[in-house]
């Protein structure tokens, strides 16, 4: 395990190995087939997100839950990625905006190889790399630093300009929170992206209805999200965020020359029954009888 403030984590060789004959199977699987994998691996990647949160006594379990749906098919089934080569010039970018949810990131990088799995019971640890909000400077695969809220969007559609004007051919995915939405930021990269047409450029809202403490609802309405998503020129796709072959079809390019929005509705803390859509589960950790329960209903 890392220790010490310079640590530098490295790839690990067999899980890239694993991580690139899945990619080279999936090439001639349908969807169906895709889509019993995504969900062994996303089921396999909640039990890792407890365990991992477990270790740290901290972390956002029901984003982690509501997200790793989407973003277990993306790192799968969509990116153009090489862990062994993290900085790879024609690759996808993908930037988590809801950086809270970075356990659920860092499972997922560890499992393609980015780093090895040995590290993540560091999380949030003093000195661990792995912080409660990604860090580019010490994870690979991680491609800038996400937090505070509204910041990941705006950065994405810089991240999809740069390609055009590097004619790389990379798209670019950016996962933001639906409680995120009422930031202004948002909105104003929202009307950029159309402006210059980035239709590399796709925009995925973990819809789970909630925010810490309240419903996004009671909150600052978002309603109707997808006529509000098309008024500003996207290419709006609205899907179950848990069904990955539609999670798969929604993924795929722009149709439109449009840049594209998936709203993804999704329940917060999918997958354990006392988590799911519960308020006070944003930011709570289980205690060892939860993880307990938690573990029996992944199982």
């Amino acid at each position: 395990m890392a220790h010490g403030a310079d640590v530098k984590l490295r790839a690990n060789s067999s899980a890239v190995d694993a991580f690139n004959r899945l990619r080279s199977g999936f090439e001639t699987a349908d969807k169906a087939a895709k889509a019993k994998v995504l969900s062994h691996i996303a089921k396999d990647a909640r039990r890792q997100i407890i365990n991992t949160i477990d270790a740290a006594g901290q972390g956002h379990i029901g984003g982690d839950f509501s997200v790793i749906d989407v973003m277990t098919t993306l790192f799968y089934g969509v990116l153009n990625i090489d862990p062994a080569d993290p900085t790879m010039p024609n690759r996808d970018r993908f930037i988590l905006s809801k950086g809270h949810c970075s356990a659920a990131l860092y499972v997922t990088l560890a499992n393609c190889g980015f780093f090895d799995a040995a590290e993540l019971p560091t999380f949030m640890h003093p000195y661990s790399p792995l912080n409660g909000h990604p860090n580019r400077n010490k994870v690979p695969g991680v491609e800038t630093n996400t937090g505070p809220l509204g910041h990941g969007l705006p950065v994405a559609v810089g991240a999809a300009l740069g390609a055009r004007l590097q004619k790389t051919g990379a798209r670019t995915f950016a996962i933001m929170g639906d409680g995120e939405m009422q930031e202004g930021s948002n909105w104003e990269a929202l009307m950029s992206a159309s402006h210059f047409k980035l239709d590399s450029l796709t925009a995925i809202v973990d819809r789970n209805r909630l925010q810490q403490g309240a419903r996004t609802e009671e909150t600052n309405g978002l309603d109707p999200l997808d006529l509000k998503l098309a008024a500003f020129g996207f290419e709006v796709r609205e899907i179950d965020g848990h069904n990955f072959e539609a999670l798969l079809t929604a993924l795929e390019p722009s149709t439109t020359g449009k840049p594209v929005a998936i709203i993804a509705n999704t329940t917060k803390g999918k997958g354990v029954s006392f988590i799911e859509d519960r308020a006070e589960w944003h930011h709570k950790v289980p205690s060892k009888e939860q993880v307990v329960l938690a573990m029996e209903e992944l199982a």
